[in-house]
C-alpha cells in the first residue's frame, strides 16, 4: 500500500531557512519548554503553520511601512458586538501584500499568487510504501515530488520490500477479478439486442457483444452491472458517459476515432470495421440503343469500316475479270458484290461465291485473320459489358458521392457518429448539408420511403440488415475507411492492460472469429424466392440491336420496292406501248377497211355489169 504525504523541504534536499527555524526552536524552548518535543519530532504541519503565521507578520509589516494615512492606524479593526462581524479595514491591501510576499521559510520557499489559493512554490510530497520490518510495519519513502522535478525516486530511500516480502519489483498489472464493473451498452443489431424471457419475466441481452462480455467475465472474473442508455442515445454520448464517469466502460459497436481518443482510451480491436454504401434495390434498366456497339471504340469501328471499303475496292479490282460472279455486271453491281463478300468474311460467315485468283485468295486470308480476332474480341467484350450493366446502379462507389452524383440533401447520415466524422472530413469539408438521422431504424425507413437515396454505415450492421431484414436494400461499391471497434474506458484506467491482454488472446485463439461467424454469416434474404436475381438478358438491354435489325429490314424492303418500282414502271410502260401499238394497228386496219370498201363495191358493180352483158 502506498501513502501520499506532504513534507518540508529538508526531507527532499530543498532549501529552507535554517536560521529562522533555529530561532523559532529557541523561543519555543524558552517560553514553553514543557511542550517542546525536540527538533526531530516536530510535526510537519507545525512548520507549515509557522510559515503561514510568518507570512501574516511579514505582510503586516510591509503594509504598515507603506501606510500614509496618519488619521487612522494601519491595523484598524471595525468592532461589532458579534465577533464574527468584526473585519479588518485594510483587508484588500493586506491580501495584496500577502500575494506579493516572498521569503524562504522553515518548510521551504514561500510564494503566493492572486490567481490561486495554494502556495506556488515550496510544495513537496513523498509517497511512502507500507512494508514489514523486523518487529513492526514501517512507512518507507519511495518517491518524491516538487514543482521543479515532478515525481522521481526518493533520494534517501531505503531498500523497498515489495508484496510477498521480496526485493524484486512486481512485473504484473492490476486485474479485474472481483471488481464491480459498470458497463454502458447501446442496442444495435446484431451486436447487442434485448430479448424477453417470459417464464422468468426477465430481459436478457443477446448478440455478438453480450457473448463477448460473458467470455471476458469468465476469463477476468469481474462482476458486470449493465447501464441501459436512453432511447435517443448517440454513439458520441456513449463515449462521453465514460469520460463523465457515468460508467466504467462502454461496450458497443463504437468506432475508435481521434476525436474520441481525446477524452477516453480504447482497448485493442474487438471487431474490424469499415464503411459501406447502402441504397434501395432498383429494377430500372437504362435504355442504351447503342449498347451492342460498346465492345469496340469509335476509332476501332471507323478503322474496321475503312478496312472493309479497302477490301471491297481491292477485291473488285482483283476478281472482276476472272470471277464469274462479278463478270457481266456493272461497276456498281460488282462493287456491291465485293462489299457483300468483305462484310460476310469479316463477320465469319462468308459469301455465296469464292475468290478465284491467287491474289484474291491471299486477300481472303487477311480477311479471315481479321474475322478470327475481331469476332472473338467483340464476343468477350460484349459479354463483359452486359454483365457489368446488369450489376451497375446509379452510383458505383464513394467517389460518385464525393463528385456530387447524388444531391447532398439526399444522403442520410447518423448524427454524432463516426460516419458523420468521415462525411464532414472527406466529403463536405465540414458543412452539415446532409439529411440528419438519429437512429439506424430511421436510416433504413428513410431509404424505404424514399426520403433519402443513399447512406453510409458501418459494415457489420449494414451487412446484417441487408442480408436478414431489409431484403429490398442493397450495398454498392467496395468498403472504405477501415477502422475498428474498441471498448471505451477512462484515461489511464488501472485495468486497461489486463483487458487488452485478454482480448488479444481471444483474437489469437480464434474466439472472435467464431463469434463473427455465429452472428454475421446468416443470410435469410438469399434463401427467399423473391430474392432470386435473374441472370438472363432482358429485352431493354438488346433493344438497340433489334432496332438496328428493324432499320436494316426496312431498308431491304425499300430496296425491294425500289427494284419493283422500276420493274412495274417498265412493265407499265411496255403495256402502254403495246396497247398503243394495238390501238394504232386497229386504227390502221379500220382506215384500211374504210379505204378498200368503195373499191370493192365498184368492182362488184363492174362484175355485175359484165355478167349482165354476157
Amino acid at each position: 500500500m502506498l501513502i501520499l504525504e506532504p513534507v518540508i523541504g529538508s526531507l527532499v534536499n530543498a532549501p529552507f531557512n535554517v536560521t529562522l527555524l533555529n530561532a523559532a526552536y529557541r523561543i519555543w524552548q524558552q517560553y514553553e519548554p514543557e511542550t517542546f518535543p525536540g527538533s526531530i519530532k516536530v510535526n510537519y504541519y507545525a512548520l507549515f503553520a509557522f510559515d503561514a503565521t510568518w507570512t501574516l507578520i511579514q505582510s503586516l509589516q510591509q503594509l504598515c511601512s507603506t501606510h500614509t494615512n496618519s488619521s487612522s492606524p494601519c491595523i484598524s479593526i471595525v468592532n461589532n458586538s458579534f465577533c464574527f462581524d468584526r473585519h479588518f479595514s485594510n483587508a484588500t491591501s493586506f491580501f495584496n501584500m500577502i500575494s506579493t510576499t516572498e521569503f524562504l521559510g522553515v518548510s521551504g520557499s514561500v510564494k503566493f499568487s492572486a490567481s490561486v489559493t495554494d502556495r506556488v512554490d515550496g510544495l513537496y510530497y513523498v509517497i511512502r510504501n507500507v512494508q514489514p520490518s523486523t518487529n513492526s510495519v514501517e512507512l518507507v519513502p519511495v518517491l518524491q515530488w516538487s514543482y521543479a522535478n515532478d515525481w522521481k525516486t526518493y533520494t534517501q530511500a531505503d531498500v523497498i520490500i515489495w508484496p510477498g516480502n521480496t526485493l524484486v519489483p512486481p512485473t504484473g498489472y492490476a486485474g479485474l477479478e472481483g471488481i464491480n464493473l459498470r458497463i454502458c451498452i447501446i442496442e444495435s443489431m446484431p451486436f447487442t439486442m434485448q430479448t424477453n424471457i417470459i417464464e422468468k419475466n426477465q430481459t436478457k441481452l443477446i448478440g455478438y457483444l453480450p457473448d463477448l462480455i460473458n467470455i471476458l467475465q469468465t476469463r477476468m472474473g469481474f462482476i458486470p452491472h449493465f447501464i441501459y442508455p436512453p432511447a435517443n442515445q448517440t454513439y458520441g454520448g456513449l463515449v462521453q458517459a465514460v469520460a463523465n464517469s457515468v460508467c466504467d466502460v462502454a461496450i458497443g459497436d463504437v468506432t475508435v476515432t481521434a476525436r474520441r481518443r481525446e477524452i477516453v482510451d480504447f482497448s485493442t480491436s474487438i471487431f474490424d470495421n469499415s464503411i459501406r454504401i447502402i441504397v434501395r434495390q432498383t429494377t430500372t434498366v437504362n435504355l442504351d440503343l447503342l449498347s451492342y456497339l460498346k465492345p469496340f471504340s469509335l476509332n476501332l469501328w471507323l478503322t474496321l469500316l475503312v478496312c472493309t471499303v479497302y477490301a471491297t475496292v481491292l477485291l473488285c479490282i482483283l476478281e472482276r475479270q476472272e470471277n464469274e460472279a462479278l463478270q457481266n455486271r456493272s461497276m456498281i453491281s460488282s462493287a456491291a458484290m465485293s462489299l457483300w463478300y468483305s462484310i460476310g468474311t469479316i463477320m465469319g460467315y462468308g459469301a455465296d461465291f469464292h475468290a478465284q485468283t491467287a491474289a484474291g485468295r491471299l486477300l481472303s486470308v487477311g480477311l479471315y485473320l481479321l474475322s478470327m480476332v475481331l469476332v472473338a474480341t467483340y464476343t468477350a467484350n460484349l459479354a463483359s459489358n452486359l454483365t457489368i450493366s446488369k450489376s451497375k446502379g446509379f452510383i458505383s462507389g464513394i467517389d460518385d458521392i464525393k463528385n456530387g452524383k447524388v444531391p447532398f440533401s439526399r444522403i442520410g447520415i447518423l448524427v454524432d457518429s463516426s460516419q458523420e466524422d468521415y462525411y464532414l472530413r472527406e466529403i463536405s469539408g465540414g458543412i452539415r448539408n446532409y439529411y440528419p438521422l438519429k437512429t439506424q431504424d430511421e436510416l433504413y425507413s428513410s431509404l424505404l420511403n424514399n426520403s433519402i437515396d443513399v447512406s453510409i454505415l458501418d459494415i457489420g450492421a449494414v451487412e446484417y440488415f441487408t442480408n436478414n431484414i431489409y431484403c429490398n436494400l442493397t450495398l454498392v461499391g467496395a468498403d472504405f475507411a477501415p477502422s475498428s471497434y474498441g471498448i471505451a474506458y477512462p484515461k489511464q484506467w488501472l485495468y486497461g492492460k489486463d483487458l487488452d491482454v485478454i482480448i488479444l488472446s481471444l483474437r489469437e485463439s480464434g474466439v472472435l472469429d467464431d463469434l463473427k461467424k455465429k452472428w454475421f454469416e446468416k443470410n435469410v434474404c438469399q434463401d427467399l424466392p423473391s430474392s432470386y436475381v435473374s441472370t438472363s438478358i432482358n429485352i431493354e438491354t438488346m433493344s438497340g440491336l433489334f432496332l438496328t435489325f428493324g432499320i436494316i429490314s426496312i431498308l431491304s424492303l425499300v430496296l425491294f420496292m425500289w427494284k419493283k418500282y422500276f420493274f412495274i414502271k417498265d412493265y407499265l410502260s411496255r403495256s402502254v406501248r403495246r396497247k398503243k401499238s394495238l390501238i394504232q394497228r386497229q386504227v390502221h386496219e379500220t382506215k384500211y377497211s374504210m379505204e378498200t370498201l368503195p373499191k370493192c363495191t365498184q368492182d362488184s358493180q363492174l362484175s355485175s355489169l359484165d355478167i349482165t352483158k354476157m
